[in-house]
C-alpha cells in the first residue's frame, strides 16, 4: 500500500508541476524560472501544512505522509530543475538572475516553513 501511495502522489505532483509550467509560461514570458520557483514554494507550503498542521491533528497515518510528502511533494518540487535552470542562467551570462533565483527560492521556502511552524 505504501508504494501505491508514493506512486499516486508522485504522479499527481508531477501533473501539477506540468500544469503550473504551462500556466506560468502562458502568462510570464521571461528568462527567469518562475514555474520552478512557484512549484518549490507551493510544494514547501503543502509539505509544511501537512507536517505541522494536519498530520497529528487529524491523526493521519504513515501512508498519508508517504502520499503527501514523499509522493506529491517529491513529484511537485523540482530541485533538479532548479539546479539545471540556475546553471543555464550562469552559463548564459545571467549571473544576477541566477543569484536572484537561488536567494528567492531558498528564502521563500524557508519563510513558508517558518510561518507554518510558528503557527502550529
Amino acid at each position: 500500500m505504501n508504494m501505491v501511495a508514493v506512486f499516486i502522489g508522485g504522479g499527481l505532483g508531477s501533473l501539477c508541476r506540468f500544469g503550473l509550467e504551462k500556466l506560468t509560461s502562458s502568462y510570464l514570458i521571461s528568462s527567469f524560472a518562475y514555474a520552478t520557483l512557484f512549484s518549490n514554494i507551493l510544494s514547501t507550503l503543502v509539505l509544511a501544512a501537512f507536517v505541522y498542521l494536519f498530520q497529528d491533528k487529524m491523526g493521519l497515518n504513515d501512508t498519508w505522509k508517504l502520499f503527501v510528502v514523499t509522493g506529491f511533494c517529491g513529484g511537485f518540487s523540482t530541485f533538479s530543475t532548479f539546479s539545471f535552470e540556475t546553471f543555464e542562467m550562469l552559463k548564459n551570462g545571467q549571473s544576477a538572475l541566477a543569484i536572484t533565483n537561488v536567494i528567492l527560492s531558498v528564502l521563500c521556502c524557508l519563510f513558508v516553513l517558518y510561518i507554518l511552524y510558528k503557527n502550529q
